[in-house]
């Protein structure tokens, strides 16, 4: 099997990143910014103003312009993208119980990072391309000054609609260990870097 070529996401076009969200299941409506937006925007904001935070976001086409994310390409074809960038910059796990619920930790700590979503295109699925975002998510992480990286990801037992969010086995193929379960079905997997 071909290892996935992983780039920064402002080395990948809007149009690739278009593909793999249009493919990707509830990433065609979410855009990647169920995290990034507090919920009263969220309801506000329709796909295109999603679309146009994602793009932002990810820097796409902009070499030069900081980037929150990655893009998995199979032989040139888009196929994946995981978002990760410090805890901080996302406002809904500010206030959700997962990351916090049996843990002591700074809310404001810009040197924790979180990967939040992963996206891989119907198709591609099922080949690694998840598990090869991880890892290249935490090298990001760690090369722009991270200290930790963290995921909260979907264990055996939890909503199967969740996986956007990873599963625990991708966490822990990129090196990561559960730290805390706040409920039955999700965990916190965390690296210190």
């Amino acid at each position: 099997m071909t290892e996935p070529r992983i780039v920064p996401a402002n080395r990948a076009s809007h149009a690739d990143l278009d593909l793999v969200m249009r493919e990707g299941g509830d990433a065609h409506s979410c855009r990647c910014q169920w995290f990034k937006l507090p919920q009263s925007e969220w309801k506000a904001a329709g796909r295109e103003a999603r679309d146009e935070a994602l793009v932002a976001q990810a820097g796409c086409g902009l070499p030069d312009a900081p980037t929150s994310g990655l893009v998995a390409y199979l032989d040139d074809e888009p196929v994946g993208w995981v978002a990760v960038e410090p805890r901080t910059a996302y406002p809904r796990l500010r206030t959700a119980r997962i990351p916090w619920t049996g843990r002591d930790e700074d809310k404001d700590d810009a040197g924790v990072w979180a990967i939040t979503c992963f996206v891989v295109r119907r198709g591609f699925r099922g080949r690694g391309v998840a598990g090869a975002l991880a890892v290249a998510a935490v090298a990001h992480a760690r090369a722009l000054g991270a200290r930790a990286v963290e995921g909260y990801p979907r264990v055996e037992g939890g909503d199967a609609s969740a996986l956007f969010v990873g599963t625990r086995s991708v966490f822990e193929a990129a090196g990561m260990a559960e730290v805390s379960r706040p409920t039955p079905g999700r965990a916190v997997m965390r690296m210190e870097l």
